[in-house]
């Protein structure tokens, strides 16, 4: 059966990372591993200057009809003076609303040859295997009230509200804990329930949920600002993260360096019908266009929804054997390079994961 793939290249080095992760469909599709249809959107800053909004109706049509999605990257300083509600990352955040894709599931693990790559010493991070399960579609980024006013003695304000209902947890927590099965069976869910209610919500919500249901994975709680610490100061003894959406976001960036480079994750963003693929990077403005980038996130972001849309995960492992082949051969982009290790750009390294998947 024909899978359709909707790629949005976004902003940035968006293009230039999902025209690596191109070559491996298409040598997916050569080699008839499986059916594939790829379709093109606008989405981000590339959206608003063909079509002045971020998320256009069409891009909503396509992602509805796809079978998965991947996206580069939104964002950049080019669109930074327009009003919030056009700005690119709007077009990141409305993609995740409207298709429901509440629960970010983002993998940090070091690759055992980049484990010197990393800014903290390699008896630190050796063996990191951690996920981080994030809920998408609620918290500050969405709760309501928010925007900013003009106060009557002449002080603007601005506010944004952290909100979650009892089933927003629920739902995620189920996922968190459905993830541990498949690992270690130890989830660690990340809160503020000593200073803000939503999260002592959340902390007694997730309780619930594992004694009803996950009695057999181990849960223990922890409050945000100790677990960025315990991820700088211990990070192997986690198995499974769960947390809100403005602390996974913060946290999994954090736990991205502990690989070597945020070039490395890859995520999923996943619901009850849709789901996006996408590395947890940003736009790169900085060296956009100079082939510099590092795609493998973005190629094991491929690998994601080969074993999670498609159930295809024979496909994901020889993605994954590709990659780890060609960090064996010594090659690197610049933000993991190394000492003796040879320096390629953007279009080498996704050549080397293709000719490595031979």
């Amino acid at each position: 059966m024909k899978k359709t793939i909707l790629l949005l290249p976004g902003d940035g080095i968006g293009p230039e990372i999902t025209a690596e992760a191109e070559k491996v469909l298409r040598w997916l599709q050569q080699r008839r591993e499986i059916e594939l249809v790829l379709e093109y959107g606008l989405i981000g800053g590339a959206a608003y200057d063909a079509t002045g909004t971020p998320l256009p109706d069409a891009t909503m049509a396509q992602a509805r009809g796809a079978d998965a999605i991947l996206l580069g990257a939104v964002g950049g300083p080019k669109w930074e003076p327009l009003d919030y509600a056009v700005r690119p990352e709007r077009g990141l955040l409305g993609i995740r609303k409207q298709l429901d894709l509440y629960c970010n599931l983002r993998p940090a693990r070091v690759f055992p040859q980049l484990a010197d790559a990393s800014t903290l010493k390699s008896e630190v991070v050796s063996g990191i295997d951690l996920m981080v399960v994030r809920e998408l579609t609620a918290d500050i980024y969405f709760g309501e009230p928010r925007g900013v006013s003009q106060l009557p003695d002449g002080r603007r304000r601005g506010v944004n509200t952290l909100t979650y209902t009892s089933d927003e947890i629920e739902r995620v927590a189920h996922s968190a804990f459905a993830v541990a099965r498949q690992r270690r069976r130890q989830v660690c869910s990340v809160d503020k329930a000593n200073v803000l209610e939503a999260t002592e919500l959340w902390r007694q919500v997730v309780t619930q949920v594992q004694q009803q249901h996950y009695q057999d994975v181990q849960l223990s709680h922890m409050y945000v600002d100790n677990a960025a610490m315990q991820l700088i100061r211990a990070p192997k003894q986690f198995d499974v993260i769960l947390t809100t959406n403005m602390f996974g976001d913060i946290l999994s960036d954090e736990a991205s360096m502990l690989t070597g480079s945020i070039g490395m994750l890859p995520s999923a963003s996943l619901g009850q019908r849709y789901a996006l693929y996408e590395p947890i990077h940003g736009s790169a403005p900085d060296i956009a266009g100079r082939g510099l980038a590092n795609p493998l996130a973005t190629i094991l972001s491929l690998a994601m929804m080969f074993r999670h849309s498609f159930e295809r995960p024979e496909i994901a492992n020889r993605i994954e054997r590709a990659v780890n082949r060609v960090l064996d051969q010594g090659l690197r982009t610049a933000d993991i390079g190394q000492p003796g290790m040879s320096t390629v750009g953007t279009a080498a390294m996704g050549d080397a994961v293709v000719a490595a998947l031979e």
